[in-house]
Formats: C-alpha cells, sequence, structure tokens
C-alpha cells in the first residue's frame, strides 16, 4: 500500500470515516458533493458505518440468500415426487441460464452509466423471489413450467449480484485495498450462508415434511441485504470496471500543477478535517476520496473508452484461458459431490424420500464445507498477506478435490459422520478457489477496462462446469449409482490440477502490467482545460 508522507491529520476513524489503516493514495482533497433532505438519513447512517463493515454487512446476507438453497430444494422437490433425473435438470436450469447471461451482466456492470447499487438490490430482490417460488409448487411433477421458469429467472438475477459486489469493492477502495476487503466480504459471504443453512435445517426438522418453509429464509435474506445496500458507497464508477481515474479533471490538473483552491493550512472535505503544510498538497484515505466522487464527467467517459482495451486481447490472454478452463472442470467434477453426498446420507425412507432424521445430517454438511470455508478464506488472506503467491494456494485448493471424491468411495458404507466428515476437503477446497478466483481476474484486467466482463465470463465458464456436473451428474446416479457417478468426477478432477500447475504463471505482484493493458501505455496530457491521449 501507498503510504505518502504527510504532517498529522484528524483520521478518518476519528471522525467516523474509514478505516485508517487501509492504504493511502495520493489523490487531491476535494469537497463532499451536497445531498438533498430525502438522503440525510442514508448519509448520516454511511458517516457512522465503516464502509469496510458496510460491505461485510452486505456480504453475509448474500451469503444467507446463497445459491437459492439448492441442496433443501431438491430435498423437498424429490418429497414431491420428482425422480433425481427432473430433480437434477430443474437445478440446471439456473446454472444454464447464468452461463449465457454471466459474461453480458460483467459487461453491463463494466460500461453502466447508472448506480451499481441499484442492479445489486434489484438482482438480490428478483433472486430471492424466484427461489422462493419452490413454495407455490404441488405434490406430484405438475409444476415442472413453474419451477423451470423461475430457476430461469434466478439464473439472470443472481448473475448480476457478484460483479456488482466486486465492481462496487474495487470503486471503493482501489486496486491495493481489493484483496483485503474482498477477502473480507467472502468470509462474512461464508458465515452468512452458514446462518441459513442452520435455519433452514432447523426450520425444516421442526416442520417435516412439510419443509417448504425453510424457504421464507431467503426471502429475509434478500430484504436485509437490500437494506444494507443503501450503505454502500457508490466509488468511483470509472475506478470499478478496472480503469485508473482520478475522480476529477480539475483535480488532476492541480496535482500536476501544484494549483487548486485549498488554500490556508487546513482544508475541509466533507467531515474530515485535513491539514497541510506549505508547498505541499494533501491527501486522503482512497475509500474516502472514492465516496465523496462527483459523478465523472461527459470528458471522463470519453476518455474512459479510449482506455479501454479490446476484448479479444483480455479474453485471448493465456492466464485467462487456463483459468477458464480450471474453473470448468474444476467445477463439473465438483458440483454433483455434495447432490450425491446428501443422497447416501438421505434417501431413508421406502419411497426414496429423505428421512427426517437426514434433515440436519445435510444441513450439517452444508455448515462444515461453509466452516472449513470461512476459515480457508481468513488462512488465505493472512498468507497473501505475508507474500504467498497465488499458485500455491490456489493448487491446494484443486487438490482437495480428488481426495474426496476417493474418500466418499471408500467410506460409502461406513456411516453418516464418515461422509460428513469429507465436507471439510470440500470447505478447504470451496474456500482457496472462491478467494483467489477474484484476485486472479484482478491481476490479470486491472488497467484493461474489462474487469468485470472477465469475472462474468470466468464465471459462466465455472457455471457450465456445474451445471453439467448436476444434469450428468444425477442422470448416472439414476442409471447406474453413486459409485459411478462419484468415480466420475473423481476421473475428472485430475485434469484442472494438470490444468492449472502446467498452464498458469504466477500473478502476484502483475496487477496492471499485463500486455492487454491499454492503461500502462496511455499518458494523458493537460493543458490550459485541453487534453491529449498519446
Amino acid at each position: 500500500p501507498l503510504s505518502p508522507s504527510s504532517p498529522t491529520k484528524k483520521t478518518a476513524d476519528e471522525d467516523g470515516g474509514a478505516d485508517a489503516t487501509s492504504a493511502k493514495r495520493k489523490v487531491p482533497v476535494r469537497g463532499a458533493p451536497g445531498s438533498g433532505h430525502s438522503m440525510m438519513y442514508t448519509t448520516s447512517m454511511r458517516k457512522s458505518i465503516s464502509p469496510k463493515v458496510s460491505f461485510a454487512l452486505v456480504a453475509f446476507f448474500l451469503g444467507e440468500l446463497g445459491d437459492g438453497l439448492n441442496i433443501f430444494q431438491g430435498i423437498y422437490l424429490v418429497a414431491l415426487g420428482w425422480n433425481e433425473g427432473s430433480v437434477g435438470m430443474a437445478l440446471s436450469m439456473m446454472g444454464f441460464t447464468a452461463l449465457v447471461v454471466q459474461t453480458v451482466a460483467g459487461d453491463v456492470i463494466d460500461k453502466t452509466h447508472l448506480d451499481r447499487r441499484a442492479f445489486l438490490s434489484l438482482a438480490s430482490v428478483a433472486t430471492a423471489l424466484s427461489a422462493s417460488a419452490i413454495m407455490l409448487a404441488h405434490e406430484g411433477n405438475g409444476d415442472r413450467v413453474l419451477i423451470f421458469s423461475t430457476k430461469i429467472i434466478e439464473g439472470i438475477s443472481s448473475s448480476f449480484i457478484a460483479p456488482c459486489v466486486a465492481a462496487l469493492t474495487l470503486a471503493t477502495f482501489g486496486p491495493d485495498d481489493f484483496d483485503g476487503v474482498m477477502a473480507s466480504n467472502i468470509f462474512w459471504g461464508h458465515v452468512g450462508s452458514i446462518v441459513s443453512a442452520v435455519l433452514a435445517g432447523l426450520v425444516g426438522y421442526l416442520l417435516y415434511p412439510d419443509i417448504k418453509y425453510c424457504f421464507l429464509v431467503i426471502g429475509f435474506s434478500a430484504l436485509m441485504a437490500v437494506g444494507g445496500v443503501q450503505l454502500l458507497p457508490e466509488g468511483d464508477p470509472i475506478l470499478g470496471r478496472g480503469l485508473r481515474h482520478d475522480c476529477d479533471h480539475h483535480h488532476r490538473d492541480d496535482a500536476m500543477t501544484g494549483g487548486g483552491t485549498l488554500d490556508g493550512d487546513v482544508a475541509r472535505a466533507g467531515d474530515v478535517i485535513v491539514a497541510k503544510d506549505e508547498g505541499s498538497m494533501e491527501y486522503i484515505n482512497m475509500e474516502q476520496q472514492n465516496q465523496q466522487c462527483n459523478k465523472p464527467t461527459e470528458e471522463d467517459w470519453k476518455d474512459e473508452e479510449k482506455m479501454v482495451s479490446s476484448y479479444w486481447s483480455v479474453f485471448a490472454d493465456r492466464k485467462t484461458v487456463v483459468l477458464c478452463l480450471t474453473g470448468f472442470f474444476f467445477h463439473f467434477a465438483n458440483a454433483n459431490v455434495l447432490l450425491v453426498l446428501g443422497e447416501l446420507m438421505g434417501g431413508d425412507n421406502e419411497d426414496g424420500s429423505v428421512s427426517r432424521a437426514a434433515i440436519p445430517l445435510i444441513a450439517s454438511a452444508i455448515v462444515l464445507a461453509q466452516f472449513t470455508m470461512s476459515g480457508a478464506t481468513y488462512a488465505g488472506d493472512a498468507l497473501t498477506r505475508q507474500g504467498w503467491g497465488r499458485k500455491p494456494l490456489f493448487m491446494a485448493g484443486l487438490l482437495t478435490l480428488p481426495v474426496r471424491c476417493g474418500l466418499i468411495i471408500y467410506w460409502k458404507d461406513a456411516g453418516d459422520s464418515w461422509l460428513l466428515s469429507t465436507q471439510v476437503l470440500d470447505g478447504l477446497g470451496g474456500g482457496f478457489f472462491g478467494l483467489l478466483h477474484p484476485y486472479l481476474v484482478n491481476d490479470i484486467a486491472f488497467g484493461s477496462g474489462r474487469f468485470n466482463v472477465l469475472m462474468g465470463l470466468t464465471a459462466s465458464c465455472f457455471g457450465l462446469g456445474a451445471t453439467l456436473s448436476n444434469l450428468l451428474g444425477q442422470i448416472i446416479v439414476e442409471k447406474m449409482g453413486h459409485v459411478a457417478s462419484l468415480s466420475g468426477s473423481l476421473v475428472l478432477s485430475i485434469i484442472p490440477v494438470v490444468l492449472f500447475a502446467l498452464g498458469m504463471p504466477e500473478t502476484l505482484g502483475q496487477r496492471g502490467k499485463a500486455q492487454n493493458n491499454r492503461d500502462m501505455n496511455t499518458v494523458e496530457i493537460r493543458q490550459n482545460g485541453a487534453g491529449t491521449l498519446i
């Protein structure tokens, strides 16, 4: 992190602002835009809560929203009379839709001039409503249109959530603090998933066999997430797509010429008082600056488009190709394993439906995995701060999958506690994979202006793998049994290990230095208010 030398000043923490220990970037102080009376309450709340805390709260409730409690939805549909193949098809509809939409969603989030917080709120509500629609399903196989159509809507809306959170994080904290804040977001997302699974399992157990009311957790989580989004700062919209931007041309001019309108020894920037020495410019915390940032001007948007790299230069990068293929095969091998595990622990009734005693076990499987993911996220963040590279941590996550598949096959008749213990490996793999994914994308794409579209492209590849895994895996279970399905996952899990080990270079310290980064070779010269891009 950059720490410019400056005289003693009143920090953001002393005045209710952002964490003073976060990285500082040299950005000239300027006043915050005024707010109308209708926004006074929200503005007051934003000042009283650190942006990092606001992001953690939103991540927690989005974690509760999660994947719509898909494993419980599968159990519920089986109880209504659906066979495993139909359940796999239903759950795959969301994945098929998301894999088509996610890249487009990332591109929209990159290019939009609208407030990304509005996208996040709408996506959260739509995801919750569509996931909760399963409560309207009746016994038998007669509600396929309802389930399939709502899964398509859920796939579209959920595609916007991850790129919105990533873009707002980058827009608010910048590239230097991105990793630490994203690690916090991911950690609290896992904690939210734990709470969601515990609540759903408890409700399902108490109300068995009518477990549909556990899906009310989804609606509550969405409402809380939307409320939390109002506390998030918008940040710098141009920085949020992975382009460096100083928010305001006038202040860029001032920084270059040593001029400006700051006179006297003290300048007020919103509620943050900053002192400065004679002949020196004073700078504020990056996250404070981005909260105070005015909307980019028309000139800013024009300059932005000139600095954006082509889609091909980003998508054809070797690191992009390796990451997409690795993620595809990892999720192709992995996604179906939890469903098979749930069936091995759950199909105790004569009609094949899940018994009451199995519901706490399935909830425990989710909780154990998410708890381990939280620990892996915390450990991965700590190791990253100590200088560990992306590659060894990512490889550690990939290697857990073949071990997990082998143990489930070996222990399939050993009892539920042995099967449940394999979720520790799921948590380690998912934790490292989920943490390193946005790190790698930002390393590859920052400075190109294609950060969110690359997040969408990689997520689409991962989603394609997961969708095919759920679909084909459940068909194999129905035709050939659980062991055959797990054996297929075991074989497939070797492919991403080999791909990443041989094809991916270390990207730590390479952020903004990629060959596809036009921002590295762009020099902006401003003279008398005129700009020339060379």
